[in-house]
């Protein structure tokens, strides 16, 4: 048995951690203007699931989900955002983690506080796809990114869980756009060109948006400053870039 492993079964009851409270995170990552999404894979059974995490006696919820967050992606600065608590009774299911441990060689009793019910928190974030480093958890052998088209089937609610963030996330992306708290911030370069804001909601929302709209949309919003024309060589135009005001 591993030493990473030999201490969720040395520790049956979960002492330390806060009982029947779970934490899930969709991770999104913006890559080649594909949406990815970092997902969990255990070997020699078939399964993939979103990382995920619990909540120490001693620690604050928001400052567990950052913790998990900087363990699966080896970032700090990352956005975060609490969006769903996922409860219902039907949810509830001993079979693939009892299945995920048995693959790690482990056999725990019916009672292991990680076959218990638990009450998830949904966070979803938005990291920068070029420096994270993903890590598999303790139980689960990769860490790997996956594209919203070829999501492999996840176990439990865990696809309600995506589907659920992926909603939240559209929604919330004029009203979170600016500030120092941007969901676009980490997806995006320091100064960039109007199209590529719009290359990036395209992604996100699954649909093409009409140019000169979507700049007029933009721009009402007061949230972007307007920095020098881009140098592009050529006879070509060449675009403006922006950046985010940072006070608003």
């Amino acid at each position: 048995m591993s030493e990473k492993v030999a201490p969720l079964v040395q520790n049956p009851e979960g002492t330390g951690y806060l009982p029947g409270l779970a934490m899930d995170f969709v991770i999104f990552g913006f890559d080649q203007y594909q949406l990815k999404i970092l997902l969990l894979e255990y070997r020699n059974t078939s399964l993939f699931a979103l990382p995920g995490g619990f909540v120490r006696e001693n620690e604050n919820l928001n400052d567990a989900a950052r913790r998990v967050l900087s363990e699966r992606t080896g970032l700090s600065d990352i956005y975060l955002d609490q969006f769903y608590t996922f409860g219902d009774l039907a949810r509830y299911d001993q079979a693939p983690l009892r299945t995920i441990m048995q693959a790690k060689g482990l056999n725990p009793t019916d009672d292991h506080w990680l076959l218990r019910r638990f009450v998830s928190v949904g966070y979803y974030a938005l990291i920068d796809f070029g420096k994270a480093a993903p890590t598999p958890d303790p139980l689960s052998d990769n860490c790997i990114w996956y594209t919203l088209e070829n999501l492999p089937e996840l176990m439990l609610d865990h696809q309600t869980i995506v589907q659920k963030a992926l909603e939240t996330l559209r929604a919330d992306l004029d009203r979170k756009l600016g500030g120092y708290d941007s969901w676009a911030a980490p997806l995006l370069p320091k100064a960039f060109t109007m199209g590529e804001l719009q290359k990036l909601y395209e992604t996100i929302l699954g649909q093409q948006l009409r140019r000169s709209g979507f700049q007029r949309k933009m721009l009402s919003l007061d949230i972007l400053e307007r920095l020098e024309k881009q140098y592009r060589g050529g006879a070509h135009k060449a675009p403006y870039l922006y950046q985010f005001i940072m006070e608003k």
